[in-house]
């Protein structure tokens, strides 16, 4: 939390109180804003499934909105088959978010294109209905933070996260099992999209998972970049090391060695998307936000250093200033 101390962002303790209400949440009737993600499609076979197990409460997706990005042809492609995958499972297809509002009660912003999230966040925030928003929470640091502040405004409870948080073994690192965490080591693909920053679009799955494990609190971020790979390390406030490695050749894979005082850990497998979707659906119950506001703006500021660390060739980029700067 101490990077964020002294920058004037003021979203933390006031969404503690916000996350602490659940008077506003009323039904389980759940929408989707944009059918360009697999995700999309396996959130609906989990929650719509006729044996869904006990800890998914009975919410079910009742109608989607399947509108994603213009100009990104991966998603513009998938839109078509994605709606006919949730149509087959029950799901109304409406014509905007408008009309989607007025059909449930929680909702899933799965949008692929993170620019298009504030804007879509707005109206979902103004119908103060609880909502989920699908990485990237938004395709900069000052979206992440407008977002937040939206909710705010609106008394609107929202969280966002890789579905990376919840692999395997991490819980037990957060929990405390190996000790205090003294660094980290993660890694994931990072393929790139010409529409977002570079860690923006899939290296945030790594990203994610380092702040999970290693907490908030990053002070300097300092990039080695090549076409193939990048190594993304941060020092915490407190002397710690994480490192990312993003890489964009040989097998995609995702995990992490974590070193502990106690002992060290490898954390390596990836279950899918069932975990994320417990928490999600908690969070709809509660209205209590499983990550933290600030951390997932540290989160953004991260990418967002290591993108500018690259332009200096390498140089060490301050977390404080580019927090100062988004406020």
């Amino acid at each position: 939390m101490a990077a964020l101390a002294g920058t004037g962002f003021g979203v933390a303790g006031s969404f503690e109180s916000l996350f602490a209400k659940s008077s506003i949440l009323a039904g389980k009737r759940v929408g989707i804003i944009g059918l360009d993600t697999s995700h999309a499609v396996a959130f609906t076979k989990t929650l719509n499934a006729a044996d869904a197990p006990a800890e998914y409460a009975g919410y079910k997706v009742v109608a989607a909105y399947p509108k994603g990005s213009n100009d990104i042809k991966t998603s513009v492609e998938r839109i078509p088959g994605y709606t006919e995958d949730v149509k087959k499972l029950g799901v109304e297809i409406v014509g905007s978010i408008a009309d989607l509002l007025k059909k449930t009660d929680v909702i899933l912003l799965e949008t692929n294109d993170g620019r298009l999230h504030l804007e879509q966040a707005l109206q979902v925030f103004k119908a103060r209905k609880p909502m989920f928003i699908d990485k990237p929470m938004a395709a900069s640091l000052a979206d992440t933070h407008a977002i937040f502040t939206a909710a705010k405004k609106y008394n609107s409870p929202v969280f966002s996260s890789s579905s990376l948080r919840y692999m395997d073994g991490i819980s037990d690192v957060i929990e405390g099992k190996i000790g205090k965490v003294l660094g980290a080591e993660t890694y994931s693909p990072a393929k790139y999209e010409k529409t977002h920053p570079d860690l923006f679009w899939y290296g945030i799955h790594g990203v994610e998972m380092l702040f999970a494990v290693m907490g908030p609190g990053c002070r300097t971020v300092t990039r080695v970049h090549t076409e193939d790979t990048d190594v993304v390390v941060g020092v915490w406030n407190d002397g710690r090391v994480g490192t990312f490695r993003g890489t964009r050749n040989g097998k995609s894979d995702y995990g992490a060695r974590v070193f502990g005082e106690k002992k060290n850990v490898t954390l390596g497998e990836f279950k899918g998307y069932n975990p994320l979707l417990q928490q999600i659906v908690k969070f709809f119950e509660t209205g209590q936000a499983p990550v933290r506001p600030e951390e997932t703006i540290e989160i953004a500021a991260f990418m967002e250093a290591a993108d500018e660390s690259k332009v200096k060739g390498g140089c060490p980029v301050s977390m404080t200033g580019l927090l100062n700067k988004a406020k």
